[in-house]
C-alpha cells in the first residue's frame, strides 16, 4: 500500500498539515483494523483511494458557510474523519457501535481536529438528543436511500443539504425514496467508481 505524495491529493484543496494528518489516520486505522472490522478487508490494499480519496471528493461540493456537518453511520470514519483533518468546521459523529466511537475518538485525539462522537442509534424522523445546527449531512455506506432520508431529514429541516456516497444501484433507491419524499437533486460521477455517483441533496420534504 504507497500513499499518494501531496501533489497527487492538491487538486482537492488539501494543505500539506491536512495530508499529514490523514497519514495519521491511515496509520491507526490499520492498526484497530487488526482488533475490529472497521473497513472491508478486501479494500486495504487500495486503502487511500477506496476511502480517504473517496471522502475527499466531495470537498468541492461543500457549502462555504458550513461550520458544522452530520456524519451518520460514521463507522470507520469516512467521510467524517477525512472532512474534519481538512475543513475547518465541526464534523459531529453518529455511530452506535461502541468499538467504533472509541476509534473515532482516539482519531480525532491523534490527529489533533475537533469533532463529536455521539454514541447513538438514530431514529427515522427523530431528532437526536441537543441536535447541533449543522450545514451538511453526510454518510457512506451506511443504509438505502429511503431509510438514509428519514434519518436526515430532522438535521435538514433549517437548510442543511446532504453528499450521500452511492453505488450503482442510485437511481433504484431514488425511484423507490420518491414513493415517499419530493427530493430536489444532483448526481455527481465518483472519481474512484465509475458505477457509483456523490448524491448531492439540496431540499427534502415527506410526501
Amino acid at each position: 500500500m504507497t500513499t499518494p505524495s501531496f501533489a497527487e491529493v492538491e487538486k482537492f484543496g488539501v494543505s500539506r498539515e491536512s495530508v499529514e494528518r490523514l497519514i495519521i489516520l491511515e496509520k491507526l486505522l490499520l492498526t484497530w483494523q487488526a482488533h475490529i472490522n472497521l473497513i472491508s478487508p478486501a479494500t486495504i490494499p487500495d486503502l487511500w483511494n477506496r476511502h480517504i480519496v473517496d471522502s475527499l471528493q466531495i470537498l468541492p461540493l461543500i457549502p462555504k458557510n458550513t461550520k458544522a456537518i452530520a456524519d451518520l453511520g460514521s463507522g470507520g470514519g469516512f467521510p467524517g474523519l477525512v472532512l474534519a483533518a481538512t475543513q475547518d468546521a465541526e464534523v459531529h459523529f453518529y455511530e452506535s457501535n461502541t468499538k467504533k466511537t472509541a476509534f473515532l475518538q482516539e482519531a480525532l485525539r491523534h490527529m489533533k481536529i475537533k469533532g463529536s462522537v455521539h454514541r447513538q442509534r438514530l431514529e427515522p424522523k427523530q431528532a437526536p438528543p441537543e441536535m447541533p445546527n449543522v450545514q451538511l449531512v453526510t454518510a457512506r455506506a451506511f443504509a438505502p436511500l429511503p431509510l438514509l432520508l428519514s434519518l436526515a431529514e430532522p438535521f435538514m429541516r433549517d437548510g442543511a443539504k446532504a453528499l450521500f456516497h452511492k453505488g450503482q444501484e442510485y437511481q433504484n433507491e431514488l425511484n423507490e425514496a420518491a414513493k415517499s419524499w419530493n427530493i430536489a437533486y444532483n448526481t455527481h460521477p465518483s472519481v474512484t467508481d465509475s458505477h457509483s455517483v456523490i448524491l448531492e441533496i439540496k431540499e427534502i420534504a415527506h410526501v
